[in-house]
């Protein structure tokens, strides 16, 4: 039957891949990598031998119509991304609606993805939140930040190493510099670290150590 599985791979330790996740990469057709490369190094450590293609931001549009047909042929496909839960600001979406859209039957596997143990080990409340992902770098940075200022819930943001000490700024000038914040790098990782406190608090120490690897900002609400 025609199906399209989202897989959920490790975000950084190999034994957090569920016994699921490794039976359904082997079973299916077709694999959809975001980097055949990363992605190798996995499907080699655990031994799945499936096919893989590419699918990633820069050809998903153009690819979109291809895969669906495949689907539609009878095969089954698994979407992974390099680290986390397909479509968590990874490839995905467009995938995923298109299915919807022609009748082809959807799965969606539980697994790894940052912003949860980001978000349940900062201290702040989780009852609510808001993940907001990658802000915008340039246009609409400013309008963003600024309908921001105002929420209440606890804010979950993703953010690159050569850009977490401007986004720090940022939210210095917009939010204040006594906001709560907890920022988790290299989640699962032998480098793992969290560190808490004011905004201010947070920047003046990775001031001193810029930071390495994926990062996971975890702001509190307004109060």
């Amino acid at each position: 039957m025609s199906k399209l599985y989202l897989v959920p791979t490790p975000i950084g330790n190999l034994k957090d891949m569920t016994f699921r996740a490794i039976e359904v990469l082997k079973e299916v057709d077709l694999i959809l990598a975001e980097d055949t490369r990363t992605s190798g190094k996995l499907l080699k450590h655990f031994e799945i031998d499936t096919p893989m293609q590419s699918y990633h931001m820069h050809n998903e549009h153009k690819k979109l119509d291809y895969y669906i047909k495949v689907l539609q042929g009878g095969s089954t496909i698994a979407l992974i991304s390099d680290a986390g839960t397909p479509a968590i600001s990874d490839p995905g979406f467009l995938l995923t609606r298109a299915c919807i859209e022609n009748q082809i039957e959807i799965e969606c596997l539980p697994g790894a993805t940052a912003f949860v143990p980001a978000l349940v080990n900062s201290g702040l409340p989780n009852d609510k939140f808001l993940f907001e992902g990658f802000l915008p770098v340039k246009k609409g940075r400013h309008t963003r930040l600024t309908e921001l200022a105002e929420e209440t819930r606890t804010m979950v943001f993703y953010e690159s190493p050569h850009k977490f000490l401007k986004t720090l700024a940022n939210f210095i000038e917009y939010f204040g510099e006594d906001r709560l914040i907890s920022v988790s790098r290299e989640l699962t990782k032998m480098f793992e670290e969290t560190k808490r406190g004011t905004i201010k608090q947070v920047l003046d120490y990775y001031s001193s150590k810029p930071p390495k690897g994926e990062i996971v900002i975890v702001l509190g609400g307004k109060k």
